[in-house]
């Protein structure tokens, strides 16, 4: 009997062992993860045709999950590496995609290897989920049964506009999102950006709900993108299976013993560490041709793991650059590196509008614009604007100056006879620009020239959720005699050589104004 017993005991974890593996199937790799996970790979094409979570399926029929818009033709091959883990490399000219899967893991662990961008001219990994098993996504990019806005893009569902755009999150605090249903969640978990661009606060797709639950990694893109693409290896990211939680970021060290193209160990990395003043809010960003990284702090640092090169360091206020310095990483060590605020501080201000932070926060409709377009109904009135200097709230600001729409924008101020009777600098600090938009402004009766357009972004971004540009600060110097003893006004429009409808016309997005 006791020998029967064992013999089954020795039987039912034989067979669970054997459950992880992969089997070829009408063309298929069929991977069993033996964690509750089993995904198929059509051996043609390298797209993702199904994937079981605890034997529902969470693939949609109709699409299926892949890189880019799907590479085609494309050479893919399986592989095993020792007792628990399965590579699946999808191979074309210019692109190198993995699927990895680990035993007793629900997760296909994925990284992409590019030497040229793909010819849609965006590098993201797309799962198509079936919204029938993963229904709730991000509220305001579900955008089933809706009339077009704008572009393809925007919608209108039941009187509120939404978008995949409206999904996005800050790369710095864009480790893991998910979609779910009944017993099952889906995780996009990312282990690096450092081969994406954008820097620490570039934020991109991360989900639409349409006929299908689309859930992203936007590795590269041309949405409101401010630096040249970055080849090499992308990732590790992963896409992770739960029973409804959400899925925290993997150990993705393994990777160092796959043999993956691209893929940089940590054993020839080095690091940066040191001591961040000046700041209460900061953020480090190290960047180059090749990498880029970030850490928070406001005191002592050390940042992750870097590929050794000479890299661009910046030191954020919130999201304002407020120091630029250089370091040299060497592999294997560690280099020590301090950095200090160099903010640009009036000793002396009459006014300021808003905070000096990067954002337009605090704005009217800032609360709102990174989730919903600038037309929704619950967005306040984009009329011209009178701020009186003194009574007027920073909620009566608006966010952002649009021509044809709000233009001008009126300040107020009463000043002294001793504040009227020396020259002023009028400073406008702004975090995005569309079509050309700058600030002109006049005060009282005095114009200073219009300033110079900015560096141009090829790309919708106040109406896409976005307010993060080159950051452009506007010194306007106003002579003495320009002044009054009294009430003054400071008009502030938005300059431009180009047009457009409504809320595509030339814009520049506020992050404060201040008078000194």
């Amino acid at each position: 009997m006791r020998l029967s017993i064992l013999l089954s005991l020795v039987s039912l974890a034989g067979s669970a062992f054997a459950a992880f593996g992969v089997t070829e199937s009408n063309n298929h790799y069929v991977v069993d993860t033996n964690g509750g996970l089993v995904f198929t790979v059509n051996k043609a094409t390298g797209d993702i045709i199904s994937l079981k979570y605890n034997s529902k399926e969470c693939q949609d029929s109709s699409k299926f999950s892949h890189i880019s818009s799907g590479l085609g033709s494309s050479n893919v091959v399986a592989t095993t590496i020792g007792t628990n883990v399965i590579k699946i490399t999808v191979t074309t000219d210019t692109l190198v995609h993995y699927y990895i899967a680990k035993s007793g893991t629900p997760a296909v662990f994925m990284g992409t290897y590019i030497t040229a961008e793909p010819t849609i001219g965006e590098l993201r990994f797309i799962s198509r989920l079936s919204k029938t098993a993963l229904p709730n996504g991000v509220a305001e990019s579900e955008i089933a049964g809706g009339s077009v806005v704008e572009g393809s893009d925007i919608f209108l569902v039941n009187g509120q506009t939404r978008s995949k755009f409206y999904s996005s999150v800050p790369f710095i605090d864009d480790s893991v999102h998910c979609v779910t249903g009944a017993n099952v969640a889906a995780c996009m978990a990312i282990g690096s950006y450092e081969s994406s661009s954008g820097g620490p606060f570039f934020r991109d797709i991360d989900n639409q709900g349409s006929s299908q639950q689309e859930l992203y990694f936007y590795m590269n893109s041309g949405h409101v993108q401010t630096e040249a693409y970055r080849m090499g290896f992308h990732g590790p990211y992963a896409l992770i299976f739960t029973s409804g939680s959400t899925a925290s970021v993997p150990d993705f060290s393994f990777y160092d013993n796959l043999s993956l193209s691209g893929w940089f160990p940590t054993s020839g990395r080095g690091r940066v560490s040191g001591t961040v003043s000046g700041v209460s809010d900061g953020v480090v960003h190290w960047y180059n041709s090749a990498a880029q990284y970030w850490v928070r702090s406001s005191g002592s640092y050390t940042s992750p793991y870097m590929k050794p090169g000479t890299y661009t360091m910046v030191l954020y206020k919130t999201e304002l650059k407020v120091a630029t310095s250089t370091v040299t990483v060497s592999a294997g060590g560690t280099v020590t590196k301090n950095i200090a605020s160099a903010e640009d501080v009036p000793r002396s201000v009459i006014f300021r509008i808003g905070a000096v932070d990067g954002r337009p926060t605090g704005f009217k409709n800032a609360d709102k614009q990174a989730k919903m377009h600038p037309s929704d109904s619950r967005m306040s009135s984009w009329a011209a604007t009178t701020f009186i200097w003194g009574t007027s709230s920073t909620a009566d600001f608006p966010m952002a100056q649009i021509k044809s729409v709000n233009d001008p924008t009126t300040i107020e101020v009463t000043l002294s006879s001793s504040q009227a009777a020396v020259a002023r600098t009028l400073r406008i600090f702004t975090t995005l620009s569309f079509a050309g938009g700058r600030p002109s402004v006049k005060v009282n009766s005095y114009s200073p020239s219009t300033p110079a357009a900015p560096t141009k972004i090829d790309s919708r971004g106040f109406t896409r959720g976005a307010y993060r540009g080159y950051g452009e600060v506007y010194s306007f110097t106003i002579p003495a005699g320009s002044l009054v003893t009294g009430k003054n006004t400071i008009q502030i429009s938005c300059a431009s050589g180009s047009s457009g409808t409504t809320f595509l016309n030339p814009n520049f997005i506020f992050d404060s104004v201040e008078f000194y």
